[in-house]
């Protein structure tokens, strides 16, 4: 008995549609990182310098702590 695969054949355009999709998801996930990379930011800025020395940080430090 031979173990045959069959493939159909992809509909026009679909990888295309696919890729886009898929440019479109990593384009959703880029924006959420950078809102929320903001927020952070805007949270650690908005403490003081006693609350940032407790949790272990400058207030120089906080952009290269959140990259």
């Amino acid at each position: 008995m031979s173990n045959t695969t069959f493939t159909a054949p992809v509909p026009f355009g679909a990888i295309t549609i696919y890729r886009l999709v898929a440019k479109f998801d990593d384009l959703r996930a880029a924006v959420a990182e950078w809102r929320e990379t903001r927020a952070t930011r805007a949270q650690l800025y908005s403490l003081s310098d006693d609350v940032l020395r407790d949790i272990g940080i400058s207030r120089w430090e906080i952009d290269r702590t959140i990259r």
